[in-house]
């Protein structure tokens, strides 16, 4: 996830608690849906479509706080 950001990730993960929990709540979100779309973990179509959302919305704030911080 956007490795244009590479290295400000790594200094944003060890300078901003705020940032930090939203990826590792992005990360794990990643992971329960793959678990659901591989059947690991048992979950309906609109429970994993509705865990997209929330997926979506975390990388869009994330964004938002690697543009300015890149500024």
């Amino acid at each position: 996830m956007f490795p244009e950001y590479r290295d400000l990730i790594t200094r944003l993960k060890s300078e901003d608690a705020h940032f930090v929990r939203l990826f590792d709540e992005h990360n794990e979100l990643d992971q329960r849906i793959k678990n659901l779309e591989a059947r690991i973990e048992l979950g309906t179509a609109a429970e994993i479509d509705a865990l997209k959302k929330e997926k979506l919305n975390l990388k869009d704030q994330l964004h938002e706080i690697l543009k300015e911080a890149a500024a």
